[in-house]
């Protein structure tokens, strides 16, 4: 399984997640420079969490116009599998890889904390080795995670069944509590909570490797 990591300027969380893909798969992911034009050959490209361009402007536009985007929305468009955590959530958001946009939080308030989440599905890529609707616990930390939409695409999000978690509870003001979402092709998730902090019960959950394993699982079906 080839994997890569694409690093912008202000993004903090590409040596996480490479150790986290390192620890639970075994795998040595590729971290690229969003200055390159070309991504080789990936089973899955990660737009890791942070704060690109210092969110200025809003949060991921700057990072949705670098270079790497062309050759990333061209491969995602070509079936290949794309996670985005938190800031890769709303950079997906800004070059409309997924609908809608990520907002400054209904508190106007950072919020890092673990959080209940409810898994809503388990028979894509990213969910196969989680149970269907099972409450799993993994950190968020964003201020920009109010996830809206209007209410015709909503509507269509919902019927589609691409919701892929949820908040246990409100905690940013998403409409209906949405904390991840798929594409329409299941290909793409973007998602604020980060997996790649939940792999390890000594900093207070491990229930993101579930998510990485998903992954594997799929390649290897």
């Amino acid at each position: 399984m080839e994997i890569s990591i694409i690093r912008f300027p202000g993004t903090n969380c590409e040596v996480d997640t490479y150790n986290a893909v390192k620890k639970v798969l075994g795998i040595t992911s590729k971290i690229l420079s969003c200055k390159d034009t070309v991504i080789p050959k990936s089973d899955l490209i990660i737009i890791p969490g942070g704060f690109s361009y210092g969110d200025y402007l809003r949060s991921g536009a700057i990072a949705a116009r670098e270079p790497i985007m062309s050759d990333l929305i061209k491969k995602a468009k070509n079936g290949v599998n794309i996670l985005g955590i938190c800031n890769g959530f709303q950079i997906l958001t800004e070059c409309n890889l997924l609908p809608g946009a990520l907002l400054k939080n209904s508190t106007l308030k950072f919020i890092s904390k673990i959080t209940n989440i409810q898994i809503t599905r388990n028979d894509t890529f990213f969910s196969k080795n989680y149970d269907k609707n099972q409450s799993v616990k993994i950190p968020v930390a964003h201020h920009d995670g109010n996830y809206f939409v209007d209410q015709e695409t909503l509507r269509a999000i919902e019927e589609n069944d691409q919701v892929a978690m949820r908040y246990a509870e409100p905690i940013n003001g998403s409409l209906n509590n949405i904390a991840g979402l798929y594409n329409n092709s299941f290909n793409i998730l973007g998602m604020m909570p980060h997996p790649e902090r939940a792999i390890d019960n000594q900093t207070g959950s491990n229930d993101g490797i579930k998510l990485f394993q998903s992954m594997l699982k799929s390649m290897s079906l």
